[in-house]
């Protein structure tokens, strides 16, 4: 019964991964023809990936009776269906059709690493178990992912900046918003990221100390992740007290979003400590 709960599961995962790349095909089609057709079959595709990628890793949970965060392919998979998600609520709440691009584009190569790497099997272990944990997993995940989506609206306001600055209007200029919209749109993914990042935060520490007995062990993700708090944290005191919008704002999203990815992976990859059992 379990292993044919993995071959569901793998099976979703891979049809998932498909219509991520379909998705992807058909906002690039829309990015040159603009219609709004391409559009809505695009967005729906992703809808329907995110879909089956949620019931492929709850199949995959199920069988292993775990929260599947248990390896590389597992995590980067939980963070795709986070990003996914996170996507699909910021697009109903502002309409920003483009922005599915950058999202179909991230979703597609973020799982075609985790179909292309080796899924390594790892034993159970029970300190990755409990409230605390799942919280702190659920509510970074998602933070990141909202974070990610600034970073995206950040890139296709350099963009729009660019096109309009130009002495004749660039290929994006009719194609993107307006840039206090973009703007807009990129703030509250910061706002709701930072806020799920400070949550996912205090949760672990809360687990940490569960777990290991004291709230704070200078574990080099513990670092980092601190460090990434406090960069948005920045970025938020500045927009707020020194009027940092729209070009210094979009250019502080996407380095944040790089300290991200970096805090994510190479940290555990390269530094190691507790959270490497992630990225076996």
């Amino acid at each position: 019964m379990q292993l044919q709960l993995v071959s569901i599961g793998s099976v979703m995962l891979q049809i998932a991964t498909l219509l991520y790349l379909f998705s992807m095909a058909g906002y690039l089609c829309f990015l040159f023809v603009q219609k709004d057709r391409i559009q809505k079959i695009s967005f729906s595709l992703v809808a329907i990936a995110v879909g089956v990628h949620f019931f492929s890793i709850v199949v995959t949970g199920f069988a292993a009776k775990d929260l599947p965060v248990q390896n590389m392919v597992q995590s980067l998979s939980l963070a795709a269906l986070a990003f996914g998600c996170m996507f699909l609520y910021f697009q109903y709440r502002f309409n920003l059709k483009i922005l599915g691009l950058f999202a179909s584009i991230f979703l597609s190569i973020l799982m075609l690493v985790v179909m292309l790497i080796p899924d390594t099997p790892v034993a159970s272990n029970e300190i990755l178990r409990g409230f605390w944990f799942i919280a702190h997993i659920v509510l970074i995940f998602t933070g990141d992912a909202a974070l990610g989506l600034a970073c995206g609206a950040g890139i296709l306001y350099l963009l729009q900046e660019q096109g309009i600055k130009a002495k004749t209007p660039g290929f994006f200029f009719k194609r993107l918003p307006s840039l206090d919209f973009l703007d807009d749109v990129s703030y509250t993914c910061i706002t709701t990221g930072f806020t799920l990042l400070t949550f996912g935060l205090v949760t672990g520490f809360i687990y940490a100390k569960t777990v290991w007995g004291r709230f704070w062990s200078w574990d080099f993700k513990e670092v980092f992740s601190i460090g990434t708090w406090l960069v948005y944290a920045a970025l938020l005191h500045f927009r707020f007290h020194a009027g940092w919008r729209g070009r210094k704002s979009a250019i502080m999203t996407i380095i944040g979003f790089v300290i991200i990815i970096f805090t994510f992976l190479g940290v555990n990859i390269f530094l190691g400590g507790h959270h490497q059992e992630f990225t076996k």
